[in-house]
C-alpha cells in the first residue's frame, strides 16, 4: 500500500479501529489474529482511508495473553490487506511500554513497524511535550511512512483552543504529515469541536484527522460539527464494537454523510458484511467474559471528573484490591484534585494511571499525599516530560525532598540500549524483532520467546507439567 496521502478535495475519510482501538476500549485487547483475518477481504475492499491495527496495548497483549507474537499479526495483517494502509498507534519516546527508551530503540522499533507492514505512525505523548516525540517523527519520515502527530486533547485552565492550533502548527513545522486530535476520553463538546477544528485550519495546512470516543454520549455530535468544520479524516469502529467507550460507529457515520458535500463514499452493504462478522466476535468475546456490557453505556460522569474509561476499570479494581469499593466517588472527586497538583498532565497512558493511583492513594490513606508511587515521583521530577501546567510545589517538595529536577529532553539522559539488548537477549532472541519486544516488555517477552521457539517435544513436555500444576 503506498504512503502517499491522495486527500480527496471534501470527502470525509474513515479510519477504522475495529482491528485496535475497538477492542482494546471495549474487550481489554483481547481480539485474537484468527478472529480478524475472516472479515480482512471484505475490510481491505470498503476503501477505508486507513485501518488502525496494531499499537497500543495490542502489542503487550498479545505475547501477555493471547501467546501471539505481534510482529506475525503485523506481517499477517499487511499480507490479508494489501490495498489499505495500516495504521498503528505509538507512545513517542515511551514506544508501547511504559517508559521512555534510549534514541536508538525507537529508531529501531520505528523502521521495524514499517519494514514489517505500517503505513501510518501515529504519534503522541501523554504531556504534548513535542521534546518527547521528535526522535519517532523523523524516524517515521525517514523509513517512507506517512507521520500523524497527535495532539492529546484534555481542559484544563492551561488548555485552550490557541493552545492546541500553536501546537498543531509546531507539530507540523516538526514534519508532521497529517495531525490528529486525540480525544481519549471525550471531552470534546460539539460546539467546541466546530470552533477548535475552524482554527486549526486556518493556521494549518496538513489534513487534520480526529479521535474521539463515545463515553459520554456525545461523538456523533462531535464528529457532525467536525465534518461542518472541515475536518479531513475522522476515527471510527464497525457497530459490533463501536460506541461506549470506543468510538462512534462507521455505518452510523457513513450513513449520515451520504449524499452530502462531505459523503464518505463508502458502501454500507460492504461495512454491514464486514460487521456480520465482528458481530459473531463480538458476543465469542462476551461469552469468555472479555467484553463487559457496562462499557456500552454512556456515562456523562467523564465530563465531570475528566476520567477516561479505561481508568474508570483501572480505579475500581485497585479500589476491589482494598476492599474499598464504596470510595469510588470519593476517588473520582479526588482525581481532579490530584491532577491539578500535578501541572495539568491529560489522562491519558501513562499519566492517567499515574494520577489515578495517587488519588486511590489519597483517599484510601485517609491523608492526601501520605504515600508516593514511584511513578508520582517521576512524574513531579520530570522524567516523563514536561508538564503543562504550574505544579503545587508543597506536594512536589514532600514528593522528592530535595531531588533535582530534569529540565532537559528525559531521553537525552538515556544511554544507547540496542546493543547491550542483543548480547542480554542472545539465547532466546532470535531477530531483531524479538529484541525490541524484550527492550519493551522485559518481564513478559523472555518467557514467550521460549515458549515460541522450544522445540515441539519440550513444549508437550511444558504442556504435561502445567496440567499437573493446576
Amino acid at each position: 500500500m503506498s504512503a502517499a496521502l491522495n486527500m480527496p478535495e471534501k470527502k470525509l475519510c474513515i479510519t477504522d479501529t475495529i482491528l485496535r482501538d475497538a477492542h482494546q476500549s471495549q474487550a481489554a485487547t483481547r481480539m485474537r489474529t484468527e478472529d480478524m483475518l475472516p472479515a480482512c477481504e471484505v475490510l481491505d475492499r470498503i476503501g477505508y482511508w486507513s485501518v488502525e491495527c496494531w499499537g497500543g496495548a495490542t502489542y503487550d497483549a498479545c505475547m501477555r495473553f493471547l501467546n501471539e507474537d505481534p510482529w506475525e499479526r503485523l506481517r499477517t495483517l499487511r499480507k490479508a490487506m494489501p490495498h489499505t494502509r495500516l495504521q498503528m498507534l505509538l507512545r513517542g519516546q515511551n514506544l508501547l511500554g511504559y517508559r521512555h527508551y534510549a534514541d536508538d530503540v525507537v529508531e529501531e522499533f520505528v523502521a521495524k513497524s514499517v519494514e514489517n507492514g505500517i503505513d501510518v505512525v501515529r504519534v503522541f505523548d501523554a504531556l504534548n511535550d513535542t521534546r518527547n516525540m521528535e526522535v519517532a517523527m523523523r524516524a517515521v519520515k525517514k523509513n517512507g511512512a506517512i507521520c500523524e502527530a497527535a495532539i492529546s486533547y484534555t481542559t484544563s485552565p492551561v488548555h485552550s483552543d490557541d493552545y492546541f492550533v500553536r501546537l498543531a502548527a509546531q507539530l507540523e513545522e516538526m514534519g508532521a504529515d497529517t495531525v490528529c486530535i486525540k480525544d481519549m476520553a471525550n471531552l470534546l463538546l460539539p460546539m467546541n469541536t466546530y470552533e477548535l477544528i475552524r482554527k486549526m485550519k486556518e493556521k494549518v495546512r496538513v489534513p487534520i484527522h480526529l479521535h474521539t470516543h463515545n463515553t459520554t454520549g456525545t461523538g456523533d455530535m462531535v464528529y457532525m460539527m467536525a465534518a461542518l468544520a472541515g475536518v479531513d479524516i475522522v476515527d471510527c469502529a464497525l457497530s459490533p464494537l463501536a460506541n461506549g467507550t470506543a468510538q462512534p460507529s462507521t455505518e452510523a457515520t457513513v450513513a449520515a454523510f451520504a449524499g452530502t458535500p462531505r459523503d464518505t463514499g463508502l458502501d454500507l452493504k460492504l461495512l454491514n458484511k464486514a460487521a456480520r462478522h465482528f458481530r459473531t466476535v463480538a458476543q465469542k468475546l462476551q461469552e469468555e467474559g472479555s467484553l463487559d456490557p457496562k462499557v456500552l453505556r454512556v456515562d456523562p460522569n467523564t465530563l465531570l471528573y475528566q476520567v477516561p474509561g479505561g481508568m474508570l476499570s483501572n480505579l475500581l479494581s485497585q479500589l476491589k484490591q482494598a476492599n474499598a469499593e464504596e470510595k469510588m466517588e470519593e476517588v473520582l472527586a479526588e482525581v481532579p484534585r490530584v491532577r491539578k497538583d500535578f501541572g495539568y498532565p491529560p489522562l491519558v497512558t501513562p499519566t492517567s494511571q499515574i494520577v489515578g493511583s495517587q488519588a486511590v492513594l489519597n483517599v484510601i490513606a485517609g491523608e492526601r499525599y501520605k504515600m508516593f508511587p514511584k511513578e508520582s515521583k517521576m512524574l513531579l521530577r520530570g522524567e516523563y516530560g514536561r508538564l503543562p501546567g504550574e505544579v503545587n510545589e508543597e506536594v512536589r517538595r514532600k514528593a522528592l525532598g530535595g531531588e533535582a529536577l530534569i529540565e532537559c529532553r528525559p531521553a537525552d539522559l538515556i544511554a544507547p540500549e540496542m546493543e547491550r539488548l542483543r548480547k542480554e537477549t542472545a539465547d532466546y532472541a532470535r531477530t531483531e524483532e524479538d529484541v525490541l519486544s524484550c527492550a519493551l516488555f522485559p518481564q513478559v517477552a523472555p518467557d514467550f520467546l521460549k515458549r515460541k521457539y522450544a522445540p515441539p517435544e519440550e513444549e508437550k513436555v511444558r504442556e504435561i507439567t502445567v496440567f499437573w500444576d493446576r
